[in-house]
Formats: C-alpha cells, sequence, structure tokens
C-alpha cells in the first residue's frame, strides 16, 4: 500500500473527516498523513521520538513525545507541552496510545534497556491531568476497548500476554485484571491492536510477520501473514472502516531478512469482512 521504509512505523488512526491515515514513525522522527486515494504521504518531522498520538476534536493532536505530552495543530507544529514525562528520557519512551470511548487519553511507556519491569500506563484527563493506571511492565502495548466499552485490553509485549480488564467509562478506571489471551512462541509477541465492532482483537505480531484475530473470548480465529517479519500495529479505516490498515518496521533487522521482506517499514492493507469501530478523539 504505501513502501514507507520506516524504522519503526507505528500507531495508525483513521481519520473519517480527513479521509486519511495518520501514523507515526518513532525512530525518524515523525509523524505522518497518507493519503489512500492518492498514495500520497505527508510528513510533520517531530524532534524527539514520538510513542503514538490521538486525533482532537475540532482538528489537531494530542503527542506523546520522549519528552512528555504535548498539543499539536492540524500540520503537526508543536504548540505547548501540557505535561512532562513521568519517567528518566535517557532509558525510557512513550510508545502505544489511543483514547477511550470518553475521549481521555491512555498511554503507557516502555523500558528501552528491557532490564527492568519500571514502565506503566497513565491516563490523561481532558482537564489535562495524568494519572498512572497501573505499572509493572516493560513495554506497554496492544490498548484497545470492546465496541460496548466495558472491557480494555492491554499487552505488555515481552510476557507475550495480552490482558484483559472491566472498564468503568464514567471513571476511566480498569479492574479485574485476567488473561484474556497468550502464546508460548518465541516470535507471537503482541504489539498494537485494534478491535473491530463485532469485539475480535486483531493483534500485530512483532518478529512474527502475521496479525492474529482473537475472538471475544480469548481464542484465536485466525492468522493473516503480513510481508515484513515486524508488523507493528493495525487500524480499521476507509469509508466503511473495512480495511484493516497493518504499520511495520524495519529498523535493525539483518540485511538477509530486507532482501527477503524488501516493503518491511511499509504500511499494507487488506479488506475484511466486519468493519472496525471509529477512533475516538481527545476530549481535550
Amino acid at each position: 500500500m504505501l513502501d514507507a521504509k520506516a524504522k519503526l512505523g507505528e500507531c495508525p488512526v483513521w481519520s473519517a473527516r480527513d479521509k486519511a491515515l495518520y501514523w507515526v514513525d518513532i525512530d525518524a522522527p515523525s509523524l505522518n498523513r497518507f493519503d489512500p486515494a492518492t498514495r500520497e504521504n505527508f510528513v510533520m518531522p517531530m524532534p524527539e521520538s514520538i510513542g503514538s498520538f490521538a486525533l482532537r476534536k475540532p482538528a489537531g493532536f494530542i503527542v506523546a513525545l520522549r519528552s512528555g505530552i504535548w498539543l499539536a495543530d492540524s500540520g503537526g507544529s508543536l504548540e505547548r507541552r501540557i505535561l512532562a514525562a513521568p519517567y528518566d528520557p535517557a532509558h525510557h519512551r512513550f510508545n502505544d496510545g489511543r483514547c477511550d470511548p470518553a475521549g481521555r487519553f491512555f498511554v503507557g511507556y516502555m523500558n528501552e534497556k528491557r532490564d527492568a519491569n519500571s514502565a506503566a500506563l497513565m491516563r490523561i484527563d481532558a482537564d489535562g491531568r495524568m494519572t498512572e493506571v497501573f505499572s509493572d511492565i516493560m513495554i506497554s502495548n496492544g490498548l484497545g476497548w470492546s465496541p460496548d466499552g466495558r472491557t480494555m485490553y492491554h499487552a505488555d509485549t515481552p510476557t507475550h500476554t495480552v490482558r484483559a480488564f472491566d472498564y468503568d467509562v464514567a471513571t476511566g478506571t480498569p479492574s479485574r485484571p485476567r488473561v484474556f489471551a497468550q502464546w508460548r512462541g518465541e516470535t507471537d509477541r503482541p504489539d498494537g491492536c485494534a478491535v473491530d465492532s463485532e469485539g475480535n482483537y486483531w493483534s500485530a505480531f512483532f518478529r512474527g510477520g502475521k496479525v492474529v484475530k482473537v475472538s471475544p473470548s480469548g481464542g484465536t480465529l485466525a492468522e493473516y501473514p503480513v510481508p515484513a517479519m515486524c508488523p507493528t500495529m493495525c487500524a480499521f479505516g476507509g469509508p466503511d472502516l473495512r480495511t484493516l490498515f497493518v504499520t511495520s518496521a524495519r529498523g535493525s533487522r539483518d540485511a538477509a531478512e530486507l532482501a527477503r521482506l524488501p516493503h518491511s517499514g511499509g504500511i499494507f492493507a487488506m479488506t475484511v469482512d466486519v468493519p472496525g469501530l471509529p477512533e475516538p478523539p481527545f476530549a481535550g
């Protein structure tokens, strides 16, 4: 779909308003707007690693940079930092993030050294307050909500596990954590996700070269190969939300792998039977 050759493509978000897919290259670093109709990709450079973002109403973005949480205009220009990073940016950075059904921005961070469970998931409310939701994780990923908003999902990638939580939309509080899905293979590493309108959880397997569709009860329904060893996240888009976009990474992959999978770092797309869900914008 787009041979972006991203070092670390991530966080695809479909904008129905713009009829475009926004996404980030964490390590470029940049926020991007891809128009599937014209195949044009507009690059908005960022001054430091960008882990994730969300659309804002009526325009612009909330952006998770290494130094903290920023607001940006519709052209990607940073306006102001609203929150400092809750970690040491020398070896941590923000990672996967998205808004809950009420428009709160949830964003986790990761330990780049991968030597301790020193990361956490944070919640940013519409008034700009930041609250730690839970900690004791290494790489925060796989964040999503069920169609009715009553279940929250979260993955800590190195554990090969996605957990489910009861979720209170009124307060933004998850509770009763339990294992939703777990895999044993070395390359079965759940990264970013998307949830469709029937409640199925779609997980990109970093280093696994595939996207896995999981039922609301946690059983694997299907696996879809991706022409890159490191797919990172998926998103539903297009006019009917029946196009599954998948971002991927090519940074740190060896020459033999890139020769075999030359489109690594690209954005791929496939048509699916069940539509996805609209991505809630940040309410602040």
